[in-house]
């Protein structure tokens, strides 16, 4: 009996295609949206996905200053920041950030979803989000992503 030698295939720089999509943020729920956007940075979404490899596809967010928290969220959910000086911790509320900076609500959700080493940098570095409908990202010719 002969043995069947299965090897898997690891996708590398050279392998790795990466495509653009273009996400809407209208009255989406910001930790849903977030968490498939973490999926499509890493690459989950490819059959070749590989750990240790970007693998993932550029993301461009348009309308942040439109989604939603459920729940009480909105008034309640509290976003710490600290300088490292003492007294250097501020507190801001959900509402409060998302009227001065919108795209800083999906930048944190996404970043804290993805790993946290130099990969994971590399990852963040693909994702660009803009509070109004209008995009830069115009001359890649993304593609719609809904989910």
């Amino acid at each position: 009996m002969s043995k069947l030698h299965f090897t898997t295939k690891h996708a590398n720089a050279a392998t790795v295609t990466h495509n653009w999509y273009v996400v809407d943020g209208t009255n989406q729920t910001v930790g849903r949206m977030c968490a498939k956007i973490a999926a499509v940075l890493k690459g989950k979404n490819k059959a070749y996905y590989t750990p240790h490899v970007d693998c993932g596809d550029y993301i461009i967010v348009i309308n942040a200053d439109k989604v939603k928290f459920t729940g009480n969220k909105l008034e309640e959910k509290e976003y710490l920041t600290f300088s490292g000086y003492p007294g250097g911790q501020k507190v801001e509320t959900a509402k409060n950030l998302l009227t001065r900076r919108p795209e800083a609500v999906i930048e944190r959700a996404v970043k804290g979803m993805l790993p946290k080493n130099r990969l994971g940098r590399k990852m963040f570095k693909k994702l660009f989000v803009y509070a109004g409908a209008d995009h830069q990202h115009t001359a890649q010719k993304p593609q719609p992503l809904t989910f």
